[in-house]
């Protein structure tokens, strides 16, 4: 999704945003600054998934043109879903100001698994509501947005899987079940899916790849890759990372900037941090430690 609408707000200078962007995902942090009150908006092709992280208002109202509306005054830790075409406007006035995650989402993402039949779906609008399989998906979501150390594409995009699962869930009022209890990847598509992670260790791999390899949808090659490897496909990437990494500070001639480039890593910190995380030292402590 390369281009998607967006929730207008008014004045448009009050909402600082972050964003990034996946196969039929799109997401952004919205941070608020205003002294007075503010109007929103949203319609579009697209599910919209808010997650307010924080907000208070004295005054305003938010409401799904013709369905639902709400004068809620603290919406922290709450979400709301505005599925496609639907209208929503809204408007606060600020005592704590609001942080939020909006999540754009197309029906027809790659990352949905085909036997759920996501694009065909309808969904209802719900405002302010509390799911805590869900807040904790999105979370993590939000966290790799913010955290450049761990914004591997692979690790974004299967959290992405699961929170569509998890809407899907929600829908079913809680009781989803998945006809997706299969077993794991058989011995070719282990070992091509393995050989394309080492052999691309230094890029980013989006979760859609590997499953092309594998001829299975995102969520169901997760599973599979899981039981098949114990740990999931971006757990395994960073696993062989360190590996490669390892062999290769044991070079003195070599930079730890060099290796860390190598790795797959845009800067020595970020390197640094996944590589202490998986070992319990740093690159230098290693190296120290093989003298």
């Amino acid at each position: 999704m390369e281009t998607h609408p967006r929730v207008k707000v008014r004045p448009e200078e009050v909402a600082k945003r972050r964003g990034a962007a996946l196969r039929g995902l799109a997401v952004e942090t919205v941070e608020f600054d205003a002294a007075g009150l503010f109007e929103y908006e949203f319609s579009g092709p697209v599910h919209l998934l808010i997650v307010a992280e924080r907000g208070i208002r004295t005054d305003g109202e938010s409401r799904v043109e013709g369905v639902v509306s709400s004068a809620r005054r603290d919406i922290g830790h709450t979400m709301s879903f505005i599925p496609r075409d639907h209208v929503f406007r809204g408007s606060f006035a600020p005592r704590v100001l609001p942080r939020a995650g909006y999540f754009y989402i197309d029906p027809a993402t790659p990352l949905a698994d085909p036997e759920i039949g996501f694009a065909e779906m309808t969904f209802e609008p719900q405002l302010f509501f509390k799911d805590p399989a869900l807040w904790t998906t999105a979370g993590k979501i939000l966290g790799v947005i913010e955290d450049e150390s761990d914004s591997a594409r692979l690790y974004a995009e299967t959290l992405a899987a699961a929170l569509l699962i998890e809407l899907v869930r929600l829908r079913a009022g809680g009781s989803l079940r998945l006809p997706l209890q299969r077993g794991g990847l058989a011995g070719w598509q282990r070992r091509l899916v393995c050989e394309f992670i080492n052999d691309n260790l230094d890029r980013d791999i989006s979760l859609e790849e590997l499953a092309a390899l594998a001829h299975l949808s995102p969520t169901h090659f997760c599973r599979a890759f899981a039981r098949s490897m114990g740990m999931p496909p971006h757990h395994y990437q960073l696993h062989q990372r360190v590996e490669r990494a390892k062999r290769m500070l044991a070079n003195p001639r070599r930079s730890i900037t060099d290796v860390a480039i190598a790795s797959g890593y845009s800067a020595s910190s970020n390197f640094a941090t996944a590589f202490r995380r998986m070992t319990g030292m740093s690159p230098r402590e290693f190296r120290r430690s093989l003298a």
